[in-house]
């Protein structure tokens, strides 16, 4: 057993193209994989049911990946700090590998378990995997990180980007006596959402796994890449690549996406068609800025980016939280958005900005009530996206144009001109006049009839009142 090692998968649930599990197979056939459920996580006040079932099924694919190659995926419940290291004595492994995380908790949980694996003389190695450029390795002139986007993209582009991993080969499992000694040691079955007491009954947007991941890909680079950018923020239209849980937990590499957006660029056959590929770059560039930011200001896990922001005077009134929760503001397109969350466990992410300017900038409520009920529905929630992209909505983060102000009308009309997104998610108002869902002004009499309620604010007085505030606090 001289040279087997551990192999902790955490948001890289795939074989292919995986930094970590590739390097450690370079090294031995003896690679057992492992997945450890961790408590302190699972505990934790914003964790969606959507999101736990779309990462067990990861893991279950994850499982039959191992048992294909000839190897094992073992499974863990507990602190990782104790469960992990007991497991790694138990099965006489020399080293564990992973790939590192921009997360706080992650980082702390990392250098926590690194010291004990260290008492016990068992190496470990890490990797940066999610990223296509680690922390660090794009920095401004004078060495620092950046704070803002556009410059972190020009200099991001430009950049040499890695190519995916070789795929592993055969791997050597545990033998039956081996695989008692694990579950004595602590592994258990691959546990359901509810087992975890989690339930989510809907339907998932994207199946879970690499394989419809890679599919994901594949149908979206055939024909939506090239009109994502005219397409994208059409909340009706299946302009976007839903691709959003695949990252969050790793299920497909970025390297592999990468690629395959150079390869798109290379069918292009027209300057707009590359356009469209391009912005589609540009996001995967805007997740990247946001992990970069979490990982050199973990303080906006905490709050907010900008110092005027840290004791700004919110009104935080409880039952307009719950009508914008519910989806019952009385404003059509910020109502539906919430529902499409409610119900499916994502939200276009045109309809992310309106709902979370409204939220923010008509209800003047802090941002971290909306970026935690998001945790709380995303089954594509990251703490990096969310954070950056409410910080965004809310002016409370780094942007050098802080204030800017969504109005669901124009919004609407611009974005959903027929009203199909409304339609969908609205049902009760369905049968009114495209204009009336678009602009808002629906009469008393017709939002009686529909059981549909009244606005909860003002837009224009609530804009004004956010405006005076937000000068009141920079001075």
């Amino acid at each position: 057993m001289s040279d087997r090692i551990l192999f902790w998968h955490r948001r890289d649930l795939r074989v292919t193209d995986n930094i970590g599990l590739a390097a450690a197979r370079e090294q031995t056939s003896q690679v057992i994989g492992l997945f450890c459920f961790d408590d302190d996580i699972l505990q934790r006040d914003d964790i969606a049911p959507a999101r736990i079932k779309y990462m067990i099924g990861c893991i279950e694919q994850l499982q039959k990946s191992y048992a294909k190659l000839g190897g094992n995926l073992l499974i863990l419940r507990g602190k990782p700090s104790k469960a992990i290291p007991h497991l790694a004595e138990t099965l006489q492994v020399t080293a564990i590998y992973w790939n590192l995380d921009v997360e706080p908790y992650s980082r702390e949980r990392d250098h926590k378990i690194q010291e004990i694996l260290k008492q016990k003389a068992i190496k470990t190695e890490t990797f940066w995997d999610q990223l296509l450029h680690y922390p660090g390795e794009i920095s401004t002139k004078s060495d620092a990180p950046y704070k803002v986007y556009t410059p972190f993209w020009n200099n991001w582009k430009h950049q040499k980007k890695l190519t995916p991993t070789q795929n592993i080969t055969n791997l050597e499992g545990l033998n039956s006596d081996e695989i008692a000694q694990a579950k004595a040691a602590g592994v258990i079955n691959l546990p359901t959402a509810q087992d975890l007491g989690f339930i989510w009954d809907n339907p998932l947007l994207l199946l879970p796994g690499e394989t419809a991941a890679t599919e994901k890909l594949e149908e979206f680079c055939h024909r939506a890449i090239y009109e994502y950018d005219e397409q994208r923020n059409y909340p009706w239209s299946e302009g976007t690549s839903l691709l959003s849980a695949a990252l969050k937990f790793g299920a497909i590499g970025i390297r592999t996406i990468w690629q395959a957006t150079l390869e798109a660029l290379e069918n292009c056959r027209s300057e707009e068609a590359k356009t469209n590929v391009i912005t589609w770059q540009k996001e995967l560039a805007w997740r990247e800025f946001y992990q970069h930011c979490l990982y050199f200001f973990p303080e906006l896990e905490q709050g907010a980016y900008r110092a005027e922001f840290k004791d700004f005077p919110w009104d935080n009134n409880q039952e307009y939280f719950q009508a914008w929760c519910e989806g019952k503001t009385g404003y059509p397109i910020v109502d539906a958005a919430m529902r499409q969350l409610n119900e499916t466990g994502w939200m276009h992410n045109r309809c992310r900005m309106i709902v979370a300017s409204f939220l923010t900038k008509d209800l003047i409520i802090d941002w971290r009530w909306g970026e935690k009920y998001f945790m709380q529905k995303l089954y594509d929630g990251d703490l990096a996206a969310n954070n950056g992209g409410w910080q965004w909505s809310a002016s409370s983060g780094m942007d050098p144009k802080p204030l800017r102000i969504f109005n669901p009308a124009s919004q609407s009309q611009k974005f959903d001109p027929e009203a199909e997104y409304i339609r969908t998610w609205l049902p009760e108002i369905s049968s009114l006049d495209t204009e009336q869902l678009v602009t808002g002004k629906i009469s008393d009499l017709e939002r009686y009839s529909c059981n549909y309620p009244q606005p909860i604010v003002d837009h224009k007085v609530q804009q004004r009142k956010f405006k005076d505030l937000y000068k009141q606090c920079k001075q």
